[in-house]
């Protein structure tokens, strides 16, 4: 790809007619149909249904047509990923609030930053408070991208994913992965690295923010300990959403993993329940 290639066409995603999913079909007040809402969070995750005429269905991966987080038909509906979007701070404690403060600050000196994987916008748009103005939010669902287009105007969102986004070489000074990686697969997560690398302009930074390994790997009485009543917590609800990469994810080395595409890692820190790491484009590489 060119480095002379012009940015993507950006779709008025707020006001675009996107097709009904199955889910969107539900009536949530009538009690039959929110019953087979409740069988289906409850019972095995199945394949997303993606609707033929959804805009960008070809570019779609197989690994992102999954339930991820116990939500029916995945990131593909109106409805449901609006609750989503609202509900993952509070099950989160609020601790995504101080975790998106903390990447803006970390790339406070950008010019330009893209947020992979946006879902519904709220780290791009932490990014332009911070006072960065040339900010864009990617992600490969046209619902969450309707639903961030709405609440953030202030932002250009496009259509992509990690591994394959729409820009020119060395577009951005700054990249930021938040809660993304986790749920790709490691070749996926390679390829994405790979990705941030070419577009990243060299001394650019990369900032990441994804689940702490504590969550899965300190046994009850460790967390109870060194975290108290929320250790317990976000134990339990590490084991509870569907994430099907997230044991793999954890056992990359992403020291190496960000060596080998180009980048050197400057710091690595943990606050529980997240795990955040800034790294450097290589200049020479």
């Amino acid at each position: 790809m060119s480095s002379m290639m012009r940015d993507p066409e950006v779709p008025d995603w707020a006001n675009l007619s996107l097709p009904d999913s199955w889910a969107d079909r539900l009536k949530l007040w009538h009690p039959w149909d929110l019953l087979k809402l409740m069988r289906r969070v409850m019972t095995k995750r199945r394949r997303v249904q993606v609707p033929e005429d959804m805009p960008g269905r070809e570019l779609l991966p197989k690994y992102v047509l999954q339930e991820f987080h116990h939500l029916p038909n995945g990131n593909y509906s109106k409805q449901l990923t609006h609750g989503y979007i609202t509900g993952f701070d509070r099950l989160m404690l609020g601790s995504m609030r101080a975790a998106r403060a903390h990447l803006a600050e970390k790339l406070r000196e950008c010019h330009s930053v893209l947020d992979v994987g946006t879902a519904g916008g709220r780290t791009a748009a932490a990014m332009n408070a911070q006072g960065i103005t040339d900010v864009w939010g990617l992600d490969p669902s046209p619902y969450l991208l309707q639903h961030a287009a709405r609440r953030f105007p202030q932002v250009q969102f496009v259509q992509g994913t990690a591994e394959q986004t729409p820009f020119a070489d060395h577009r951005f000074d700054g990249v930021v992965a938040c809660f993304v990686l986790h749920e790709l697969p490691p070749k996926q997560v390679s390829a994405a690295l790979q990705e941030f690398a070419r577009i990243t302009q060299p001394n650019g930074l990369l900032a990441i923010c994804e689940p702490s390994a504590e969550q899965l790997n300190l046994g009850f009485w460790r967390l109870l300990r060194k975290h108290g009543w929320r250790g317990v917590y976000f134990n339990w609800l590490a084991r509870w959403v569907h994430e099907p990469f997230v044991r793999a994810w954890h056992r990359i080395d992403l020291h190496r993993a960000l060596s080998d595409a180009g980048f050197i890692c400057i710091s690595d820190e943990e606050h529980f329940p997240s795990r955040m790491l800034l790294a450097r484009r290589k200049a020479g590489s």
